[in-house]
């Protein structure tokens, strides 16, 4: 698998008339095409600040980012942003939120429909199309948002805290579907979250970052040998305990 995302000695801070706050400290690493990668980290260090700069929202102060060898400033069309609500607006039907995205960029064309089309009935949601967000559990709200974001075919998909509002058996059952989506959809993705048992059972590879100003404290390769490895399977698999045992001491550490 080759390199799709390269994250280059990249540094960030933030300015206001109080002075300068330091956020992120020379951050590399990369990930490869198909791969799901996790960031965690204490409350505060910067996981969101890191994805607005992958995402291009952000300009870093140090450093590159590169999407495929090229410059992000150029590639953002290649990325897509899940955010940790699902902002599905109640005045239009489901087919309509999901349709949102490709009616801004002007894509709404026969190939993109067919493929939303398909989307939905593949996730379950055909049948709720005509329907209003307040109709839909949490759990579909989301799969909703998360074919809102692959309607536009994005290469590299960024997940902030997607499942963060919903209740834990709700966020059980939620990230067992996203996992499978974007698996069956093969793309490459990053995961930011503070729950470590959702890191591990979704994520390839785990970066745990330090307290502000943040820097890649530990990289961590995730193995768990399954044929058809699923989260839940995951976080009944003996190696569990030892990677949040691993994990949970590297965040505890003292710097």
């Amino acid at each position: 698998m080759s390199e799709l995302l390269e994250v280059n000695h990249v540094s960030y801070a933030y300015h206001s008339i109080d002075g300068e706050t330091e956020t992120l400290a020379d951050i590399s690493f990369h990930i490869k095409e198909g791969e799901f990668a996790a960031i965690v980290g204490p409350s505060g260090c910067g996981k969101s600040t890191l994805l607005s700069l992958i995402c291009g929202l952000l300009k870093p102060e140090k450093g590159e980012i590169l999407l495929d060898g090229k410059s992000i400033a150029g590639e953002k069309e290649r990325i897509g942003y899940m955010l940790q609500k699902d902002y599905l607006f109640e005045w239009r039907s489901i087919y309509s939120n999901v349709m949102l995205g490709l009616e801004i960029q002007k894509k709404k064309s026969e190939k993109y429909t067919k493929r939303v089309d398909q989307m939905l009935k593949d996730y379950g949601l055909w049948d709720f199309r005509d329907v209003r967000p307040s109709q839909l559990s949490g759990g579909m709200r989301q799969r909703a948002a998360l074919i809102r974001t692959l309607a536009l075919q994005p290469e590299l998909l960024l997940l902030d805290e997607p499942f963060s509002a919903l209740d834990y058996q709700t966020r059980l059952s939620v990230c067992e579907d996203i996992y499978r989506i974007i698996k069956k959809e093969q793309k490459t993705a990053v995961l930011v979250t503070h729950d470590l048992s959702e890191a591990i059972s979704m994520a390839d590879r785990i970066f745990v970052l330090s307290k502000r100003p943040a820097e890649i404290k530990k990289e961590i390769k995730l193995d768990f040998n399954m044929k058809e490895r699923t989260p839940m399977q995951v976080r009944n698999a003996p190696q569990f305990r030892d990677y949040f045992n691993l994990i949970w001491k590297e965040l505890n550490e003292h710097d």
